[in-house]
């Protein structure tokens, strides 16, 4: 099997997305940069992800050309090869649909509530465009800017990156936390996102490697 150690990861990361609720059916997609050639791995379209096996994986060049595979790559592939090509640090991308998180892209704003989120920030909002076109792909690009980690997408979802599947699961499951937080506080009347020195000496710490 070609590329098998990609595909395999990409596998257990969209069987942990499934497991954690950040997708469900058929939603979402993820890919996978490999270290050497310009190539990625990526959940294929419409293909149930808890009976999906690495083969079946598809592996595209980073301009979304199918290379192999037996179903045809996300329809989103767009939105990961994007990310890919303008940012070298980018090797691990993941779009969900997460309920929160498609919440929060409509409220205008998303500030961390607890520590661990601070990493994360600041989180763009992409305007709505229709999924899978190089329009929402260039606008997530363009809100991710050189450093983002995560953004949302109006009426939508979210869309995450990393140097590695580990870091950009990391990204997607801190933001939807982010926004399950921030709406509950707010339903419960008690909102109040950490300060803004606070986010910047948790961002000095992480960066640091010494967060507790």
């Amino acid at each position: 099997m070609k590329y098998e150690n990609i595909r395999k990861i990409v596998l257990d990361a969209i069987l942990e997305a499934v497991e954690q609720g950040l997708i469900h059916g058929t939603s979402g997609n993820i890919a996978l940069r490999d270290e050497n050639d310009d190539v990625a791995a990526i959940t294929p379209s419409g293909i149930s992800y808890k009976t999906m096996t690495a083969d079946q994986i598809a592996i595209i060049d980073l301009n979304g050309k199918w290379l192999d595979g037996p179903f045809k790559p996300s329809s989103e592939w767009p939105m990961h090869t994007a990310a890919m090509r303008a940012r070298k640090d980018v090797k691990a991308t993941i779009h969900t649909h997460g309920m929160f998180a498609t919440i929060a892209a409509m409220s205008g704003e998303l500030l961390p509530i607890t520590p661990p989120q601070c990493e994360f920030v600041p989180v763009g909002i992409v305007p709505f465009t229709m999924p899978g076109s190089n329009d929402v792909a260039e606008k997530v690009v363009e809100t991710l800017g050189e450093t983002g980690r995560s953004v949302v997408i109006k009426n939508h979802g979210m869309f995450a990156c990393g140097k590695d599947m580990k870091a950009a699961m990391a990204a997607t499951v801190y933001t939807e936390e982010m926004a399950q937080t921030t709406y509950y506080a707010k339903v419960a009347g008690v909102y109040q996102p950490m300060p803004e020195e606070a986010v910047r000496k948790m961002k000095e710490l992480i960066a640091a490697d010494q967060a507790v």
